[in-house]
């Protein structure tokens, strides 16, 4: 079995302005287990904003990579070479490219002189809803096979999908809200001691944290109901 984090809440900051991300990173750097860095910020910074963020917290890089596995390969060692926490990939993009993903992650840690980072595979987003779509848990179980760390899996997924790959693999959930407050685009959400319960390893919580006036005292209210 994999410890359970210390701390499992990871905050994205999911802005586009560097100012206002270093402003929450600085804010939340006390209270969260790691920072999320995703497209938004990266296309509008560019690689800088995860240094610039990991200096205040360990980073989670939501890069989504899905592409040939040679051109996920390069990526992912590039990311890596940032000294993030995290980094995910698709697993719609098969076996191989995952394979590739963490052997890219690997060379591009060593060359930096990093510890490598967590590679996750993401199964279904958590905006989508309906039957027509690839199953979560077969998904996990293909990542697994593949040598990643873990999966990002919608709340209503989690259980199913730690019942196929069992306890020593990270499911990090993403979609969660606070009791309350509303789903924003996430069809599949979750309160966070409800998605804990289901066996998550990490809580992804976006505009409930960093959309209100004190968002460090958000984030202290989501720990404290986990705790």
């Amino acid at each position: 079995m994999i410890p359970r984090p210390e701390n499992p809440l990871i905050v994205a900051l999911d802005v586009s302005e560097l100012g206002r991300a270093e402003e929450l990173a600085s804010a939340l750097a006390p209270h969260v287990g790691m920072l999320k860095v995703g497209l938004e910020l990266c296309w509008a910074i560019g690689p800088d904003a995860v240094r610039k963020v990991a200096r205040h917290a360990p980073v989670f890089v939501d890069s989504k990579l899905h592409d040939i596995p040679n051109t996920v390969e390069r990526a992912a060692a590039n990311i890596a070479r940032l000294g993030p926490r995290m980094l995910n990939v698709h697993a719609l993009g098969g076996v191989e490219m995952m394979r590739a993903a963490l052997r890219g992650a690997t060379r591009g840690a060593e060359e930096a002189g990093a510890p490598r980072p967590m590679v996750l595979a993401v199964t279904v987003l958590s905006s989508h809803a309906g039957e027509d779509l690839a199953s979560p848990a077969s998904l996990a179980f293909e990542a697994r096979a593949a040598g990643l760390d873990g999966v990002v899996v919608s709340g209503r997924d989690v259980r199913d999908v730690r019942e196929a790959c069992g306890e020593d693999f990270c499911l990090v959930v993403p979609g969660i809200r606070p009791a309350g407050s509303n789903g924003d685009d996430q069809t599949r959400v979750l309160t966070p001691a409800a998605a804990q319960d289901k066996g998550a390893d990490y809580l992804v919580v976006g505009r409930p944290i960093t959309s209100v006036a004190d968002p460090a005292a958000a984030a202290r209210s989501i720990l404290l109901e986990l705790r």
